[in-house]
């Protein structure tokens, strides 16, 4: 394994010919950068932005790819994650595990891998509950990506007769006429360009996949839905949240019950497109689902 210091961490470094990742060792499990050749980094660096953790201290965000598990809850969501990880060689990567969060018996890992010489990671989310009872919650995958660019949501519209076909969570802060939104049948946009207050939508996603598009590179993720399954945050599998510093785009996987010692596991596929024209109209989203294969 290549190593390297990055944002002042320590990192690991996996790459092939289409993309290169920097895994930290300092802290996680975390992805903290994603780059195409010669490219910047996708992802947001936010070395001094933090959380408050009740009664904890700090959650720093850093910025990159992060594992929290849901629902959302301060005290056991933002525990902080600033302690050392191991990371050991996996197939066609790494896996990165973190020291057991005393406070919920939880260790969090991440197996990183590169399949190929393609564009494309796959990333396996996984709790493990070390405690002493059974506990409920859903592994929940979080990419923070540099502002500038703009999230693409698709949306569900197989024809339900006088049946609704879809549903769509807002958090109490989002003001739904912000300019940053724009609503769509197929697909919604949200323009990472924000100076002040936030925006999160949330929504059952049986296409299965969510992207960001920035200065010409499209990053895309994918993650299984599982129909009858039950979701966090009113049935939402894909999240997207905007501030002035960042966008994030979000998976979950179903709501799950972990036995003691045993595990719950979430994958994520990211695929990175470079070259791609794009404006925030669902005829242009379509025709880049369908020339990119998104769906197939």
């Amino acid at each position: 394994m290549r190593t390297t210091q990055f944002l002042g961490f320590d990192c690991v470094v996996l790459e092939n010919s289409s993309l290169s990742l920097m895994v930290t060792r300092s802290v996680g499990p975390r992805v903290i950068s994603l780059r195409i050749p010669g490219g910047e980094n996708l992802f947001a660096e936010l070395p001094d932005e933090t959380l408050d953790c009740p009664g904890i201290g700090k959650f720093h965000f850093y910025g990159g790819h992060r594992l929290w598990h849901a629902p959302e809850e301060p005290a056991r969501t933002y525990l902080p994650d600033d302690q050392p990880v191991e990371i050991v060689p996996a197939e066609n990567g790494v896996k990165v595990s973190q020291q057991v969060e005393v406070q919920t018996g939880i260790e969090k890992s991440m197996h990183i891998s590169l399949p190929d010489d393609s564009s494309k990671v796959i990333i396996r989310h996984t709790l493990t509950n070390r405690g002493l009872w059974p506990v409920e919650c859903a592994p929940w995958a979080i990419t923070q990506l540099r502002r500038g660019g703009i999230a693409i949501l698709p949306q569900w519209t197989q024809d339900t007769g006088v049946l609704a076909n879809r549903s769509l969570a807002v958090w109490p802060y989002t003001d739904i006429k912000a300019e940053h939104i724009q609503w769509g049948n197929r697909y919604i946009f949200v323009r990472a360009e924000m100076e002040s207050g936030a925006i999160k939508l949330g929504f059952p996603n049986p296409r299965g996949w969510i992207a960001y598009w920035l200065d010409g590179t499209l990053f895309v993720k994918k993650a299984t839905f599982e129909p009858a399954a039950i979701y966090c945050d009113f049935g939402s599998s894909s999240e997207c949240y905007c501030d002035h510093r960042f966008m994030e785009l979000e998976t979950l996987a179903p709501r799950a019950t972990i036995p003691l010692n045993g595990s719950v596991s979430h994958t994520e596929t990211w695929e990175v497109f470079d070259n791609v024209d794009f404006s925030p109209d669902e005829a242009s989203a379509q025709a880049l689902v369908e020339r990119l294969g998104l769906e197939q």
